[in-house]
């Protein structure tokens, strides 16, 4: 199989998992009232995300061939530290993205 047709095979089922899973929650719950236990996992739905995207980047950034870097894992200790601080997401990511260019700055 040619490397073109893999690509649109892949596309096309991720796409179908994608409105299949939109399709359930909307589609098919959407007019219901939810459990308040259900509301409150759904909550945590994005605080959750957010930290998975981010971890493989600072433990092995491909811009290091996988080595970790210092100045990555000191902006992810201040975006946590200061988020969990203040409860202000921005300002969090905003002092964590400081830190590091900061970072970046003095090393490189």
């Amino acid at each position: 199989m040619t490397d073109t047709m893999t690509l649109w095979i892949m596309i096309i089922t991720l796409g179908i998992g994608s409105f299949s899973l939109r399709f359930l929650f909307l589609g098919l719950v959407g007019d219901r009232t939810l459990p308040p236990w259900v509301l409150r996992h759904l909550r945590y739905t994005a605080v959750a995300i957010l930290p998975a995207l981010v971890a493989p980047l600072v433990i092995w950034p491909a811009a290091n061939d996988g080595a970790p870097e210092p100045a990555r894992i000191a902006a992810a200790c201040v975006t946590m530290v200061i988020g969990y601080w203040t409860k202000n997401v921005l300002l969090g990511i905003v002092c964590g993205a400081v830190t590091l260019f900061l970072g970046l700055y003095v090393i490189g």
